[in-house]
């Protein structure tokens, strides 16, 4: 089982805007019940081309929405590049990241603690992973 956290770079700290983060991590969740482990396979950078500097930004509000085919398809490009994950891990999802990640049958599960560690936040999460 394969989980996507949305990460700021390879320091691996959670980003919390899904839509804008820089990169994706991408971990291989092992064993089971409270012997789960996640181990790094490696990290991907966000395809969206979309983005400028200002909007890797986890505060930033989108002002687009389902009707907008460009906007959309950037949204479908993070889709692919996660198609081999089970989850995403994240603090916010817009509707269109939503739905990418539907497309692709990837759960997303909402993180709503303090770490801000992307292993420390799967291990928080690790009973949500089934």
């Amino acid at each position: 089982m394969k989980i996507a956290v949305p990460v700021k770079d390879k320091n691996l700290q959670f980003f919390g805007n899904a839509g804008h983060t820089p990169y994706f991590a991408v971990f291989t969740l092992k064993g089971n019940g409270m012997f789960k482990s996640f181990d790094l396979e490696e990290v991907r950078k966000n395809p969206r081309t979309d983005l400028d500097e200002h909007e890797h930004d986890e505060g930033h509000q989108c002002s687009h929405d389902e009707n907008d085919e460009a906007h959309v398809k950037e949204h479908l490009k993070m889709g692919d590049i996660l198609d081999d994950c089970d989850y995403l891990a994240v603090r916010r999802a817009c509707k269109n990241t939503a739905k990418a990640m539907a497309d692709h049958d990837i759960k997303i599960k909402k993180y709503n603690g303090t770490a801000i560690e992307a292993k420390q936040i799967l291990q928080e999460l690790s009973t949500e992973f089934v």
